[in-house]
């Protein structure tokens, strides 16, 4: 007797028209349903003894299909240009047992235009109507100058007016109107009367205490500045007229004060010209500037008027007056910092910001030292017994690509190659970029540039395609390729909220003058690239690293950036005039093409022993953010206490072939890959080992590729460059069930395991 087992239960083909057992001791499953998944197993039995097949096993795979597409969103901007979508889902049927995943787009993303809300208003009034039988005339408006359109509010008010026509002649009830009404007549007449008798009278007071403190303010001017032809250097010596007596805020007329701007206040002085809305360069601001006059009172009100320029007003903080010459200033302690990685000295000065190296079947890893890029060559990439010299460059010179209105290059331009080479699995390459990564204000796009020298678009991080992957994360973009060449990333901002983060930056040194000491402000994209093309520049120009950078959220909402210098030492340090305040377009800082935008200001000391600064620089984006660095240093080399900051150190390797540029140890990738790759009932596959690591879009890239376990492990090396969080990895491996330890322990001995049952204590 021969029988089937299906998961150890016979099988009785009376029961099931889709399962035929044949007189040849064969099954037929006439057709595959996913229910006929399961163990089959061949039993022959008489009455001496059972024999039993090896089981067999059917595995029924579900491709998956496309759901149908949602209706389009509304338009997310209530008025002008934006963007809607519609999705749709991979569950009709969902992929089961390693089915393939659908291909084509989850999401689609076009832009908008909505019409903008106009607000009714009302036309002029018509002419008055013929006078009715009532003594009263009428008259009307509509509101059409213009109409309410797209959800605009109706105008507000009377459509109709009616008055009396007859100045009170009009014979209602066969009694004049006037008499009527003479009793309400008299009483509006009197209350006229009074009310314009003491309009009057208020007039006249508020006239003569106007007059009295015109003149009293008059008899308080402490000083008159006599008029100076020129500030010369932007420093003048002034002559005073005798000082008042009784007036405690005035200088003692014995003295002769040095008033420099910086001296007799402390608050910054914003100069801009209406006339003219370009930045002050500082080779403008140091000329001297003739037939100025200065007047100074003592509230403390610093008025500078420029012979046939607009008037510039500027007001002190109260309280900063110097009240006399003996304040002392002491040395000030250097400040508590916390322990960074890396040290500004370890900057590279290099011009050239290239790598090379030579990679085999065996693969690697290229950084571009210090500046956040760098370049995956998974093993297997390269053809064995074969080798190329791989290269990967930042272009320093100003980008060949220039994006079209309020769009902004993100990152630096890279270069990867040589361009001929092929390789037969996705390479992963970092670019960092300083946009705050938000969908709803941005969309970003990956560009490369062709042979002919111009750009073309690849895909937008959004898009769902089969020919390569980005992953943005908070600080760079990781980009799954299969060709080399040159790559940039533009964003384009949706709205105004857009986010573009700037690095805020101080370096100084002293200048020619010993007496001098130069603060230079920078406003660079928030790249390690950047900052490196900074401070190269500094070294060369002998400046220091002041404070530890800040960060500056600038939004797309086109108001300027205003960088200024606050509580610089009195008796100590004075500052230039017109340049405690500069204030820098939206334009400049917004589309600088990677260029580093910086503001100089030039200090000057009192006296040689002078050698620790003290003051804030200011750096705020009007009606935005605002961020404060408090400067404390010594301006002599020996005494300055060296400032770092974050970093990478990947200086002292900038390429690593074969092993030692993996975090995950081949062996246990191997297994990761058998384990992930293979279909399983349960769906946990390479998709669920996406998922864990935050892979959530554009799943059908992986599904394209021979090994989709080995991209997402690929990629995940190039996000953890730096880390190496395995134990991260570890608990995601464990969530989904495949593992139980930690695979930071593993060992050479437990790599020879055949299976995946392991403890915490032995690995993985």
């Amino acid at each position: 007797q021969v029988e089937w087992l299906k998961n150890e239960e016979p099988i009785d083909s009376n029961l099931d028209e889709n399962i035929d057992t044949r007189a040849d001791h064969n099954l037929i499953i006439r057709q595959a349903r996913l229910s006929d998944s399961g163990n089959y197993t061949c039993m022959a039995a008489n009455i001496v003894a059972k024999r039993r097949s090896m089981s067999a096993t059917v595995v029924v795979y579900v491709n998956g299909g496309w759901s149908s597409w949602t209706e389009w969103s509304n338009c997310n901007a209530r008025c002008g240009r934006g963007w809607q979508k519609r999705s749709r889902t991979c569950t009709n049927p969902a992929p089961l047992n390693g089915g393939a995943f659908c291909e084509g787009m989850s999401v689609q993303k076009i832009t908008c235009t909505s019409l903008c809300p106009v607000d009714g208003n009302w036309e002029v009034w018509s002419e008055w109507s013929v006078c009715s039988p009532e003594c009263e005339h009428l008259r009307v408006r509509e509101c059409i100058a213009p109409p309410p359109r797209n959800g605009g509010k109706y105008c507000e008010g009377l459509s109709q007016e009616s008055e009396n026509c007859t100045e009170g002649l009009c014979i209602q009830d066969k009694k004049p109107l006037h008499e009527i009404k003479s009793q309400n007549i008299e009483t509006a007449s009197d209350i006229a009367l009074y009310s314009g008798l003491g309009a009057a009278v208020i007039a006249v007071a508020v006239l003569v205490v106007g007059v009295t403190l015109y003149r009293r303010s008059q008899s308080e001017y402490g000083v008159d500045v006599i008029d100076s032809s020129a500030l010369t250097g932007g420093f003048q010596t002034f002559n005073f007229k005798t000082v008042r007596q009784g007036n405690s805020l005035l200088l003692n007329s014995s003295m002769q004060p040095d008033l420099t701007v910086s001296r007799t206040y402390s608050g910054p002085i914003c100069l801009q010209d209406p006339m003219d809305k370009e930045l002050m360069t500082e080779s403008s601001l140091f000329n001297p500037l003739s037939d100025i006059k200065v007047k100074v009172q003592s509230s403390f009100m610093v008025s500078l008027g420029v012979t046939e320029r607009a008037e510039y007003h500027g007001k002190a903080h109260s309280g900063t007056f110097p009240h006399g010459n003996n304040r002392a200033f002491g040395t000030i302690q250097a400040r508590n910092k916390a322990t960074y990685i890396q040290n500004l000295s370890s900057i590279s000065t290099t011009s050239e910001l290239k790598t090379t190296a030579i990679f085999g079947h065996l693969g690697g890893r290229l950084v571009v030292p210090n500046t956040g890029v760098s370049l995956l060559i998974p093993h297997g990439a390269i053809a064995e017994e074969s080798s190329w010299e791989i290269y990967l460059a930042i272009t320093q010179k100003e980008s060949s690509l220039q994006p079209d209105g309020t769009d902004v290059l993100l990152g630096p331009e890279v270069t990867c190659g040589p361009s001929d080479l092929s390789v037969s699995t996705p390479f992963a390459l970092t670019i960092p970029h300083c946009a705050e990564v938000n969908s709803e204000h941005w969309n970003i796009h990956l560009k490369r540039r062709t042979p002919q020298g111009k750009w073309e678009e690849v895909m937008s991080v959004e898009e769902e395609t089969t020919s390569c992957y980005c992953l943005l994360d908070p600080y760079a973009c990781h980009i799954l390729l299969n060709s080399f060449g040159t790559y940039a990333l533009i964003g384009e901002p949706i709205s105004d909220c857009a986010v573009r983060q700037l690095k805020v930056a101080v370096f100084g040194c002293l200048s020619c003058n010993s007496l001098d000491y130069n603060l230079r402000v920078y406003c660079m994209d928030n790249t390690p690239c950047a900052f490196q093309e900074v401070v190269s520049d500094e070294r060369l120009q002998g400046g220091q690293l002041l404070e530890e950078p800040k960060l500056l959220h600038f939004k797309g909402n086109t108001f300027s950036l205003q960088i200024s210098v606050l509580d610089i030492p009195p008796f100590l340090w004075r500052i230039k005039p017109f340049t405690a305040c500069q204030e820098v377009p939206f334009s400049r800082v917004w589309c600088s093409s990677q260029k580093p935008l910086h503001c100089a200001f030039s200090l000057e000391r009192y006296t040689p022993a002078t050698t620790q600064l003290s003051c804030k620089i200011c750096v705020r984006q009007v009606k935005g953010h605002e961020q404060i660095l408090q400067i404390q240093t010594s301006i002599l080399e020996n005494e300055r206490e060296s400032i770092t900051f974050f970093a990478h150190d990947d200086s002292n390797f900038p390429a690593q072939m074969g092993p030692k540029a993996f975090k995950i140890p081949y062996s246990i990738r191997q297994r990761i890959c058998a384990t992930f790759d293979t279909p399983n009932a349960k769906g946990k596959d390479w998709q669920m080992l996406a998922q864990k690591n935050s892979i959530n879009r554009n799943l059908s890239y992986f599904a394209t590729q021979s090994s989709p376990s080995a991209v997402i492990l690929d990629l995940w090396e190039a996000r953890h460059q730096h880390d190496g969080d395995l134990d991260s990895l570890a608990c995601a491996l464990e969530e989904i069930g495949r593992t139980h330890s930690k695979i930071s322990d593993i060992t050479e001995t437990e790599i020879e395991e055949p299976d995946f049952n392991y403890s915490r204590q032995n690995g993985l």
